[in-house]
């Protein structure tokens, strides 16, 4: 592609994204523009990506059709009040603030008839493997929405989904990282208690994950399906399966889920 898109925050997940469309080849370097009031991290994006950065964002507006916005939920209010008058029906905006609707953005920018998808990416962006979900108001055209699917599918994996359904995606891939480590850390604490040496524990952990992940990708198996290859009559497997089943394991991880849904769905209200 030959036009720009702007950047309006160099944090870490804007550098994900920075990172994942160069290797992509979606932008070429030169044509990424990006807005980060700090010096020392404006001078780190431009040495590490030879992006083009600023301490404003009026060059983003002025020069760019498409803006991601990258930064905190709780000044994005103030951001959008201060760019409104350099916004245009041109702008194909792009927010990854969390917690925030659609009606958010429209009702800042009420005069203006906007184009906004909002997406819901989580933190695995930092190593390119983020699950993402956007979602966008009826101004977006589909080859809008595909160029904002094609952005994220360059640091992960990402789905097109209806707002309404944003909430559920927030509880359960936008906070999934913290679930998983929970597990990944029980798991290494338990080979710990049972004698293994914590750097072994470790490695073994992450390598049963990662490999139990790849093969259910790869092999297209249901889970169950996977759990009962590994599950022998009368083994070590079903004796600890057995315990996790009388836990209510599955339950729990529902709850748990169910539970930040619920509280996504409280804070866009407020």
């Amino acid at each position: 592609m030959t036009t720009q898109i702007g950047f309006i925050g160099g944090g870490q997940m804007g550098e994900a994204l920075i990172r994942g469309i160069i290797q992509s080849g979606l932008y070429a370097a030169e044509n990424i523009l990006v807005t980060e009031p700090d010096s020392a991290r404006r001078a780190y994006l431009q040495e590490t990506y030879q992006v083009q950065p600023f301490d404003s964002g009026a060059p983003i507006w002025s020069s760019c059709a498409t803006v991601i916005l990258a930064v905190k939920p709780q000044v994005m209010g103030s951001l959008l009040t201060a760019a409104k008058e350099m916004i245009s029906a041109k702008h194909l905006i792009i927010s990854i603030a969390a917690g925030l609707p659609i009606s958010f953005y429209e009702g800042h920018l009420s005069s203006l008839p906007c184009k906004i998808i909002r997406v819901m990416p989580n933190t695995p962006a930092l190593v390119l493997e983020s699950a993402s979900a956007l979602s966008g108001n009826k101004n977006v055209t589909p080859e809008e929405m595909g160029l904002a699917k094609a952005l994220f599918d360059a640091v992960g994996k990402a789905v097109i989904l209806e707002e309404q359904y944003l909430d559920a995606v927030t509880g359960l891939s936008g906070s999934g990282p913290a679930y998983v480590f929970t597990f990944i850390e029980g798991m290494i604490d338990a080979g710990v208690k049972t004698g293994l040496a914590r750097p072994v524990a470790e490695t073994l952990v992450l390598q049963t994950v990662l490999g139990s992940v790849k093969l259910m990708q790869e092999s297209g198996k249901h889970p169950a399906v996977l759990r009962a290859m590994v599950t022998s009559p009368g083994g070590t497997t079903i004796a600890a399966q057995h315990v996790m089943e009388r836990a209510g394991f599955k339950g729990i991880i529902m709850d748990a889920i169910e539970a930040a849904t619920n509280r996504s769905a409280e804070l866009g209200k407020k």
